[in-house]
């Protein structure tokens, strides 16, 4: 007991420091990412080896070394903040609670945003066999509760001689969607940012997002709190488009891979914008990004980073 309270002590004096050391760095000021070195984020945990957003695909990322752990977020009836790409059970990956699989052409009816959290533990995640990732690890799972995910990182954290991770949050909205898969954006964003306050973490936290309208009112109402800009391979807005269209400067421009070359690259390190594309699954086309200077990079599995 002695010599876990002794432990405790150090892991807390030790997160206090690197607290301080980070707002030294970048307090009032949320472009200031804060990871110097090569920011490697395990997508969705390590969607190719673990099922996709859950606590143990994000404890697994930490064994592999990531620096930073990427993760969805959807809101379920009663408000609660749970990990989960689609507002939905998508059929890639659910067993209903009678134990068949979900169908593509059922998914949108099992709507996340219509259940309770305790409703949602009758889908099981882990289980089914995933058609793109063969190699995932398989086992009864549900989607789990963010501050779940935070509390079992800090413990798992706890034992580890390493800063602690970042967490990458993508908010999942559309504007179809308002109402009907989501609540509106504000509602959105503060039903988050109420379990990263009251987990402390915010210096840890970039939110990430396809629909600007999150990130204006983050930078609106949270101004400290890191942004990282989304787009698609189809979207080729310039540096200055994009910050025309956002009103301000975000700490991350997050592309597909496939958009990424030197030139993209000196455009937004000239601004002062990290480039950290996603999603990027072979060593090849890492070390070929790495050469460019891009700045991370979001992988389904961390575990190339390390070969």
């Amino acid at each position: 007991m002695k010599n876990f309270l002794f432990l405790s002590l150090l892991v807390l004096l030790y997160s206090c420091c690197q607290t301080k050391k980070m707002q030294g760095k970048s307090k009032n000021d949320a472009t200031g990412f804060v990871p110097e070195e090569f920011d490697k984020q395990g997508h969705r945990g390590c969607r190719g080896l673990m099922p996709e957003n859950t606590i143990p695909a994000m404890i697994h990322a930490l064994d592999l070394g990531v620096t930073t752990l990427e993760m969805d977020v959807v809101i379920t009836k009663d408000n609660k903040v749970i990990l989960s790409h689609e507002p939905w059970f998508g059929e890639e990956i659910t067993t209903k609670p009678d134990g068949t699989y979900m169908g593509p052409r059922e998914e949108r009816k099992f709507n996340i945003y219509w259940m309770t959290y305790e409703q949602t533990k009758d889908f099981d995640v882990g289980m089914k066999p995933h058609p793109r990732f063969p190699n995932q690890q398989k086992m009864n799972i549900t989607k789990p509760l963010l501050a779940d995910v935070m509390d079992s990182v800090n413990k798992s954290m706890m034992v580890r001689r390493r800063p602690f991770p970042f967490y990458n949050i993508e908010i999942k909205t559309n504007p179809l969607g308002d109402g009907v898969f989501h609540p509106k954006p504000e509602a959105f964003v503060d039903l988050l940012m109420s379990i990263i306050n009251e987990k402390g973490i915010a210096e840890q936290v970039i939110i990430q997002s396809f629909d600007f309208r999150n990130l204006k009112y983050l930078h609106q109402k949270y101004a400290d709190i890191k942004t990282s800009v989304l787009v698609e391979a189809s979207d080729k807005r310039t540096c200055n488009e994009l910050i025309s269209e956002l009103g301000f400067i975000p700490a991350v421009y997050s592309p597909a891979y496939q958009l990424v070359n030197a030139e993209l690259i000196k455009e937004f390190h000239a601004n002062k914008i990290k480039v950290i594309p996603w999603t990027v699954n072979d060593k090849s086309t890492m070390e070929k990004l790495k050469k460019m200077g891009v700045d991370g990079l979001i992988s389904d599995y961390p575990n190339l980073f390390n070969e």
